[in-house]
This record gives structure tokens, C-alpha cells and sequence, in this order.
């Protein structure tokens, strides 16, 4: 792939965060979830509803192949009611199933060390650390918890529509929009969540449409989000950022200056929708937000079950 074009470059070089956390460090953003952003989400909850984020886990997923490698969850069972006592199904009895999935099949969150390039990750590390045994360093593994306050910016209501065309690069000035809507001010350490309306045609199942063209932060984000020291993105789309590319001879530039530069850490695939109708019912964006994931040693991503508690 040719040299990124110098637009990209130049931006990379404004938003880089290596070291504002220590040459050692493999959390980015992730670090700005203090004690305080952790009960700011917590004052947010008052009737205790609960609205989960994530989309099913089964063989409807939206994995079509286009990513080699890539499958979505194939759960078998390994035992049926198995008597353990003597073949006496009298007594205990278990079942028991596996699976085999991406980690990126799904709702999930990109580690740090997900993608490089010019030979390096977040921080400055070596694009190396990561090898065949896996992430030596910026792995998964090393987000113990993602609980923070949670902020909903749903671009497609502001703009009127049920669902924004694939393709849409959404602006500064979009999330700007969408924060005036909801009310709310952005606090270092929040986690934002940037709705399209684009898993509507996931839901339709229209995997091909789904993939591609999709709706989603353009380069014309990357400053807010690091101007607002956001901990973590989470959008609700195949590809996290809007696809095609803006730029030609680029694939996934958000990718490189968020997870890359600013350290920050992404989720695609989150499914907002039943949070969006709840949020414009009754007029609250913010929320108690715990989306942790798995803590599969050295992986570059993991599937995650988000929860809103408002």
C-alpha cells in the first residue's frame, strides 16, 4: 500500500498522545477513567433500566467473509443431559457446548495493538510485539474494566432520518450537533457512542449492505475526539469509521489515528437502536455504561456485552 497521504500524516502528528501517560503504557485514553468519571456515571442512573448493547451472538452475525478468517460464532454442543453416575440419568446430569468465533465477529472493542502502521503501534511500540503467540504488549488483557459514564450521540436523529446512507462522513460539526441535542457536555473519560442507525439493515438481514458502504466518523472527527479526551468510541457499524475512505490510497484512517496516535480505543457493531428510542423518550444521552471485555491474554480484540443503566 502506498505512503499515507501527507493529510493523514499531518493530522497524526497534531492529535499523538505518545508518552502523556508514560513510555510504558498500554492503555491510552483508557486512562483517563478515573474515581470521579466512574461515579460521574454512576449519579447518572435513577430508575435502574437496563438496555444491552450488544448484537446476537449466533451464525446471523455480520461476518460475510470479506474479512479473511473472520467467523461469525459456530456453537456446538459437546454433551446432551450426560449422566455422570453409572449412566443413571436418575442422578447428575449435564450439557455442555463450545465455540468457535472471531473475537471481532461481534460487538467488540479493538485492542491497542489491533492495527500499525509504519512499523508501529500506540506509544511508539514496535509493530513486532505483536506476533504469533500474540500481543506482548497493548493486548485486550490489559483493560481490567471499562465502566465510565456513557454519552449517546445520535447523529442520525439529528439529522432527521431514520438511518444515515452508507458512505456519510460524519463531522465535528455533526458530534457538536449531537451533543447540543442530548444536552449534555462531553467530560474527559466518557465513553461515546455515535449512532447511525446503520444495524437496521443488519437487523433486515442485509449483511452485504451492512459491510459496506457505511456511515461513520470521517478525518473530520479525529481532532474532536481528542480535543474532548474521550475514552473510548463505540459506533454501530461494520467498520467503525465511514467506508470508502475520504482520501485515495488510504484504508481505515480513523483506525491508524485513533487506536495508533491517540491511543484511543473502538468498538464497532454496537447495536444502539433500543438505546435511541429509550434516550429521545425521555430526554437523558448520559448513562452508567459497563462495557469490559474479555480478558483473553495477548488478543488484539474482544467481544463484549455493553450494558446502558439509566
Amino acid at each position: 500500500m502506498p505512503e499515507l497521504p501527507a493529510e493523514v500524516k499531518e493530522l497524526a502528528a497534531r492529535v499523538r498522545n505518545w508518552g502523556r501517560w508514560g513510555p510504558e503504557d498500554e492503555l491510552g485514553t483508557l486512562n483517563l477513567i478515573d474515581a470521579a468519571a466512574v461515579r460521574r456515571g454512576a449519579a447518572e442512573i435513577r430508575s435502574g433500566k437496563r438496555l444491552p448493547l450488544g448484537i446476537p451472538l449466533d451464525e446471523k452475525g455480520p461476518q460475510t467473509g470479506v474479512v479473511p478468517g473472520r467467523i461469525n460464532p459456530l456453537r456446538t454442543m459437546l454433551m446432551i443431559n450426560h449422566p455422570y453416575l453409572k449412566g443413571d440419568r436418575r442422578n447428575f446430569c449435564n450439557s455442555d457446548d463450545t465455540v468457535t468465533m472471531g473475537l471481532q465477529s461481534g460487538t467488540h472493542w479493538d485492542a491497542l495493538a489491533h492495527v500499525s502502521y509504519e512499523g508501529k503501534i500506540w506509544n511508539g511500540y514496535p509493530a513486532d510485539v505483536v506476533d504469533y503467540r500474540g500481543a506482548h504488549r497493548c493486548g485486550i488483557d490489559k483493560v481490567k474494566t471499562l465502566v465510565s459514564r456513557g454519552v449517546l450521540l445520535d447523529v442520525a436523529r439529528v439529522r432527521g432520518v431514520e438511518r444515515l446512507p452508507g458512505g456519510t462522513a460524519l463531522t465535528a460539526e455533526d458530534l457538536d450537533a449531537a451533543v447540543e441535542l442530548a444536552r449534555v457536555r462531553i467530560e474527559p473519560g466518557d465513553v461515546v457512542f455515535v449512532r447511525t442507525g446503520h444495524p437496521q439493515l443488519l437487523r433486515a438481514g442485509n449483511r452485504a449492505s451492512y459491510i459496506a458502504p457505511a456511515p461513520g466518523p470521517s478525518l473530520r472527527t479525529v481532532e474532536w475526539f481528542r480535543r474532548h479526551d474521550v475514552a473510548a468510541v463505540a459506533t454501530d457499524s461494520f467498520t467503525g469509521e465511514v467506508f470508502p475512505a475520504e482520501l485515495p490510497d488510504t484504508y481505515l484512517p480513523v483506525h491508524l489515528l485513533h487506536l495508533v496516535e491517540i491511543g484511543l480505543t473502538q468498538g464497532q457493531n454496537f447495536d444502539l437502536e433500543a438505546l435511541a428510542a429509550d434516550c429521545a423518550e425521555d430526554g437523558r444521552y448520559a448513562f452508567f455504561v459497563d462495557a469490559t471485555p474479555l480478558p483473553f491474554t495477548r488478543a488484539v480484540a474482544s467481544p463484549v456485552n455493553p450494558v446502558a443503566v439509566k
